[in-house]
């Protein structure tokens, strides 16, 4: 399974790329291939796309640069993504690799940016957890099958410090 999912997002990311940070996620053809992510999401209607980011991050065992494209959601001048892995009982690799090193990036539309991770706890995560399974159903789906807490990941810009003046 891993080298399949590895294959769709090698495809995400070449259409991320080529469309400035638009998506069409899950087609009818897609599926009809059997895809193994991301499921349909009622929220959002032909055409439409998903809100995505490429998170650039750094392998916690390997030290080597990795790509995932993640579904998020705004907070603050920030992102938050969602270790949800479609349901099932594992953490995501990415997930692991962003707690064990979490300075990043996200290419978002054309830009990239800095970002440092860390995961949302208490009222925080229930509040953006909440926000997103009420935009995106599945997700609630995808939690209840994993039978654990998805875990919530906020990536916060870097903000460069002052100048040095060189």
């Amino acid at each position: 399974m891993a080298a399949e999912i590895n294959d769709w997002n090698e495809k995400i990311i070449a259409e991320f790329r080529a469309n400035a940070g638009r998506v069409n996620w899950s087609t009818d053809d897609d599926l009809a291939e059997g895809r193994p992510v991301p499921p349909r999401l009622p929220s959002f209607g032909a055409g439409e796309g998903v809100p995505i980011i490429l998170v650039h991050h750094t392998g916690a065992k390997s030290g080597r640069g990795r790509i995932s494209p993640l579904v998020y959601r705004p907070v603050g001048d920030g992102f938050a993504v969602f270790a949800s892995y479609g349901g099932s009982p594992r953490h995501p690799a990415w997930y692991r690799n962003l707690m064990a090193n979490p300075q990043a990036a996200v290419e978002t539309g054309t830009e990239r940016i800095e970002v440092r991770a860390r995961l949302a706890e208490g009222p925080e995560r229930e509040r953006i957890w909440a926000e997103q399974a009420a935009v995106m159903p599945a997700f609630a789906d995808f939690e209840s099958a994993a039978g654990r807490a998805i875990p919530v990941i906020v990536l916060e810009r870097v903000h460069p410090g002052p100048s040095s003046g060189r």
